[in-house]
């Protein structure tokens, strides 16, 4: 009997090494990805409080920083991003995540020392194809470690990454660039990214993939083409990603043009509005990201479609207060009403990447993920900055100093009411869609 039960033993595979077993191991992979992520972003954002002295000092249009804030960033890492993807579905994530980031940050470092606009947009072009390789990789080792109750939950933690690298990214370009200069800035921010690249590749290991699901992962890696045909088949994901494009149309619209419209408008210092933007945008905005998965995640066991519901009502919230902050006379009461917007403006992340997941199988999360942003960052990153810096030039010769005002308020809130009407679009076919999802 005792010979029956070894010989079992030998058949019988050996236990699988999960390194994320104990909570603690999962904490310290998403508080390290969060960290990674906030340093795109406050690499990212960087630019916008410093293009003000930017365009004095190089002579540089409103179209020319809208090009350089969005759309030349944005091509360059949406294309990169979807190869980096499909690496990221049969390799190793930990590895693609550090080397991403020590790229966009060297790219960060080196900005400083542009001497002319071409120079500064091969280095933003260069942060953009580092960034690029940063969140597909991320967020699914995030959807690898925690289980899909949770997933928004985790999911939005790491997007609060966004709203601490925007809240750094204000509060110390804007001081940095009042004591020092904005070139400074720049070596300043982008050095210590170098750093958690090492911190990255010593310390976080690779999650096995399917395994907080119990599912078989396939060895083979699913055709892009099926992934995309999978995604396009699904009506809920066709609204959702132009829903959170447009979204995010009015959310890079505002981030990149807002200090602008302060410094013209209302005659402010980068160094106060700096504090004031990290406050509203940053602080504020990483709770509204944090909120929103766990109400979401709350409230979906009755109802999947709250997924979709939570960002559509966000959205038709900010509307009458993104009027108010752009139409008023009063600095500080536009200051104050920014708070709003500022604490909704990407409730959408956490339920969006989610729900993107949960649509497809194992070994497609990265690329979901890629495809997901690609969509978000063509409408969003590359033409939001873009739409609002080329129509506040033609503005100019007959509103002066006042047209990025009125190119502000005449885009972004129709934009973000267009974006909440798709979110509703997309929670009519999400729980048929969602049932339908392989494995």
């Amino acid at each position: 009997m005792s010979d029956i039960k070894q010989e079992k033993e030998r058949q019988s595979p050996p236990p699988v090494y999960n390194p994320y077993s104990t909570a603690r191991a999962r904490n310290y992979a998403l508080g390290l990805l969060t960290v990674v992520y906030s340093f795109n972003f406050i690499d990212r954002q960087l630019l916008s409080i410093l293009q003000e002295s930017i365009k004095v000092d190089l002579s540089l249009t409103d179209s020319q920083l809208g090009l350089l804030t969005g759309l030349a960033f944005a091509i360059f890492y949406v294309t990169v991003g979807v190869p980096i993807a499909r690496w990221a579905d049969r390799g190793n994530r930990r590895n693609i995540v550090a080397l991403a980031i020590g790229t966009w940050s060297f790219m960060t470092a080196i900005s400083g020392f542009a001497q002319n606009y071409i120079h500064l947009l091969l280095a933003r072009i260069g942060v953009g194809v580092g960034e690029a390789g940063g969140s597909p990789p991320s967020h699914s080792i995030v959807s690898d470690i925690y289980p899909p109750e949770k997933r928004a939950t985790a999911l939005s933690i790491y997007s609060t990454g966004v709203n601490i690298g925007i809240l750094f990214g204000f509060l110390f370009g804007g001081w940095l660039n009042e004591f020092f200069g904005w070139r400074v800035a720049f070596v300043v921010v982008g050095v210590p990214g170098i750093l958690i690249a090492f911190l990255v590749r010593r310390t976080l290991a690779e999650p096995i993939r399917g395994l907080t699901e119990n599912k078989q992962v396939p060895e083979s890696l699913v055709p892009f083409k099926d992934v995309m045909s999978l995604l396009w088949s699904r009506l809920s994901f066709r609204h959702m990603a132009l829903a959170a494009g447009l979204n995010a149309f009015a959310a890079y619209g505002t981030l990149n043009w807002l200090a602008s419209f302060f410094i013209r408008s209302h005659g402010m210092t980068t160094g106060e509005l700096g504090t004031w933007l990290a406050l509203s945008s940053g602080l504020f905005g990483a709770i509204g990201v944090f909120a929103g998965g766990i109400i979401a995640d709350r409230l979906a066991p009755r109802d999947k479609r709250w997924y979709m519901w939570l960002p559509a009502i966000a959205g038709f919230i900010s509307l009458p207060f993104m009027v108010v902050v752009y139409l008023t006379s009063s600095q500080y009461l536009a200051l104050v009403l920014a708070f709003i917007p500022g604490l909704l403006f990407n409730v959408y992340l956490g339920s969006t990447i989610a729900t993107s997941h949960a649509l497809v199988g194992q070994r497609m999360r990265a690329t979901a993920s890629a495809i997901l942003f690609l969509i978000l960052n063509i409408i969003g990153l590359g033409l939001g900055p873009w739409t609002i810096g080329m129509l506040s030039d033609y503005l100019q010769p007959s509103l002066g100093a006042e047209s990025l005002r009125y190119a502000m308020v005449f885009v972004i809130p129709a934009v973000l009411f267009w974006s909440s009407c798709h979110f509703l679009l997309a929670s009519k076919n999400l729980r048929a869609d969602l049932a339908a999802a392989p494995d």
